[in-house]
């Protein structure tokens, strides 16, 4: 936090909100900070504080670090954390910080049929779904909740195989996946948050299995695309959202960010 405040002074960014007003940055972030209805919460307060308008794209975690990649966007607010430090060493971002964090469950239907329930570890819990052949919903498709569901079936010791017939890619987001792993009968990874904030998640016939496996921990950061590859890149602007969202009012804002129950979905760590 004391880098970026430096860095805010050297650059001069701190000025009244009047003189941001009509500037925006593009941003692209996961689905599962849209599904779980946080975007959509935190976005106006930011706005509200800087004048800033945020020009948001929704995609997996790969797709949108990718956006980043190619200068598409100015800031990408994702859950994939070793891929983001490893694009920070090869020049692709600046300035990442961690901002929140919440954990992956694994759902399953009420029957249980791989015998998941009373599993300690994710992996172990993979294993038996692969070796019952239960089905199992994934969302197939290179975001943050897909990277962690690849390594845990290669801490499994048996990566599914695309003709595996139990095995359903779905290519879809969160919310989706969710729905069809109930429809199918299946087993699925999620994020807490996607799950506790589905409207229709009593409906479902899917209940969480297995948590508190440490393997499930599900770090958020945010990081700027760098302005020295891609000339479209407004890093003053962005800093200020990354400056924001780490700061004791994004930080508390997301705290105070809860479903209709008042269960937290995210708890903030920015350093």
């Amino acid at each position: 936090m004391r880098k970026l405040l430096l860095t805010l002074l050297l650059l001069s960014v701190i000025l009244p909100v009047s003189a941001f007003c009509g500037e925006s940055i593009r941003m692209a972030s996961t689905t599962s900070t849209q599904n779980s209805g946080l975007l959509d919460y935190l976005l106006p307060l930011f706005t509200k504080s800087s004048g800033i308008e945020v020009k948001l794209t929704i995609a997996g975690s790969g797709e949108a670090l990718e956006l980043g990649k190619k200068g598409l966007v100015d800031v990408v607010f994702v859950h994939a954390e070793d891929l983001e430090k490893q694009l920070v060493q090869e020049g692709f971002f600046l300035d990442r910080e961690e901002v929140m964090y919440n954990d992956f469950v694994i759902l399953g239907p009420a029957d249980d049929p791989a015998g998941v329930k009373g599993t300690k570890e994710a992996a172990d819990a993979f294993r038996k779904i692969r070796k019952s052949q239960s089905l199992f919903s994934s969302r197939g498709d290179n975001s943050g909740t897909n990277m962690r569901e690849n390594r845990i079936w290669a801490s499994s010791g048996k990566m599914p195989h695309h003709n595996d017939k139990w095995y359903i890619s779905t290519g879809k987001g969160q919310a989706e996946c969710i729905r069809l792993a109930s429809e199918k009968h299946a087993y699925t990874i999620t994020d807490r948050g996607t799950w506790l904030a589905m409207d229709d998640r009593k409906s479902l016939k899917l209940g969480i299995v297995l948590e508190g496996d440490p393997s499930l921990f599900n770090q958020y950061g945010v990081m700027i695309a760098n302005p020295a590859r891609h000339k479209g890149i407004d890093y003053r602007l962005a800093m200020n959202f990354v400056i924001w969202l780490t700061s004791q009012e994004g930080q508390q804002a997301i705290a105070a960010f809860t479903d209709s129950h008042g269960n937290a979905l995210f708890t903030p760590n920015a350093r």
